[in-house]
């Protein structure tokens, strides 16, 4: 039996570096991706029963693709072909795919190409394996990080399983590291070690999602730490961990009083509409490995509750850099999310949405609801209007300026007006209107206003 790699399981893998002999080797010891390979999916069946389809797994680097292949190749009763798009070209495909014919054809032996990175080839070669995966010479497993959807033609696409990997939470990559320094096999296990939590907290943070890279950092730590002589052992301390992830530690704690702080001032820089210091604390809870999609959230919310209708298009912005922070992830995501806060910290500033929702729902809660007038209830079914439902309502489409002063709230269930429009920006024409419509101003006086502006 060979590895993904093409050396024997039963040799000495020493030499391999920490990351490569730590690879799981079973389902049960695989980290991650439960929505994927949890108990009880389809594909953890599949692997189980070897009962596989042409599939591609898609996600960053250091979740799992390579290691749910090696899984697979450890598994299967087919012969399994690992193959780089990088390193190999369409001559070295044809080859595999004559091997492939053999066995078929000689003991019905199936065979399994493992493609990593298949994104990089070209179309060219995308489209020479197509015919073997339509006909069952092949059955395909492709690995990428890039999005299937733009970069694999589309046969392929139609003809194979998407699979999507997610990053690894924190308390993933953690377990797999602290795996790392226990295992005695193919780990650290057997070194003379002490690593400190602090140390591998950072490496878990600075690593973001990618276990490969926090167990290498974890080996060149390793390395560099010298003997402790008060203890007797390696020690990792907090400043080798930042020596073998070249990044400095900052204070930031996700879960602590600086995450709230370093947010708040986030927001208030783009509340104050400073540019400037909002870019700085963006960089800097990112830089501390803050989850880009908390920070998306804050923005949309931002836009909304201190923007609001004096810009509309600040939630699309927002939004639109939420879902960019989705598609692309980081450290792209970064572009995005620095485009919005830049725009909203920019826009002009009304929170009088804020305001309108939290005074009507505190007059929802402390006063006694009124029924719906009989002129707005719903007339579409049947005895609706036997029972005087819409009688007497006034359809403003019918009306010059598409608008008719009518009652749509009764008196009694508010307290205070609860929308009061700002003189800033858009919101300064919805303004304007209500008040024209409420007889606050007469209508040419607006007019006037208008041509002058």
């Amino acid at each position: 039996m060979t590895d993904l790699f093409g050396g024997s399981t039963k040799k000495d893998t020493s030499w391999q570096p920490l990351a490569a002999r730590m690879r799981p080797r079973t389902l049960d010891e695989f980290v991650g991706q439960e929505q994927i390979v949890g108990q009880g999916s389809l594909l953890r069946a599949a692997i189980e029963n070897d009962q596989m389809t042409s599939m591609i797994f898609w996600g960053p680097p250091g979740c799992g693709k390579s290691a749910l292949a090696g899984i697979i190749a450890e598994h299967t009763k087919s012969s399994f072909e690992p193959f780089s798009a990088v390193t190999s070209g369409v001559p070295d495909l044809r080859k595999v795919m004559l091997r492939a014919k053999e066995r078929l054809k000689a003991n019905g032996q199936k065979t399994i190409l493992f493609v990593d990175e298949i994104h990089r080839f070209n179309k060219a070669q995308q489209d020479a394996l197509l015919p073997h995966v339509e006909d069952g010479t092949i059955l395909l497993i492709g690995a990428t990080t890039e999005n299937p959807y733009f970069e694999v033609n589309t046969p392929l696409i139609s003809r194979s399983r998407i699979f999507r990997f997610e990053p690894l939470s924190d308390e993933a990559v953690r377990m797999l590291v602290l795996n790392a320094i226990a295992d005695k096999e193919r780990g650290l296990g057997k070194e003379n070690l002490q690593v400190d939590d602090d140390a591998i907290d950072h490496m878990v943070a600075v690593a973001q999602g990618d276990a490969r890279s926090a167990i290498s950092a974890l080996e060149l730590a390793v390395k560099a730490s010298p003997i402790d002589p008060k203890i007797k052992k390696k020690l990792v301390t907090i400043k080798i961990a930042e020596q073998a992830v070249q990044k400095r530690v900052l204070n930031y704690d996700k879960n602590g009083d600086n995450h709230y702080d370093t947010i708040s001032a986030f927001i208030k820089s783009m509340r104050g509409s400073d540019p400037d210091a909002a870019i700085y604390w963006l960089a800097r809870m990112l830089k501390a490995g803050e989850d880009p999609k908390f920070v998306a959230r804050r923005l949309v919310i931002q836009a909304a509750e201190d923007i609001g209708n004096a810009d509309p298009m600040a939630l699309v912005v927002a939004t639109a850099a939420a879902d960019a922070v989705q598609f692309v992830g980081m450290p792209e995501a970064q572009i995005p999310l620095a485009q919005a806060t830049i725009y909203l910290a920019c826009a002009p500033k009304s929170n009088a949405s804020y305001v309108a929702i939290n005074r009507a729902n505190k007059d929802v809660t402390e006063r006694k609801p009124p029924p719906v007038p009989k002129h707005l209830r719903g007339t579409g079914y049947p005895g609706a209007k036997d029972l005087g439902h819409g009688e007497g309502y006034k359809y403003p489409h019918e009306f010059p300026g598409h608008y008719v002063e009518q009652e749509y709230l009764p008196k009694e269930a508010k307290s205070q007006p609860y929308y009061e429009p700002t003189d800033n920006g858009h919101e300064a024409k919805f303004k304007q209107r209500l008040e024209r419509l409420r007889g606050i101003i007469p209508e040419e006086e607006e007019s006037k206003e208008s041509n002058e502006k």
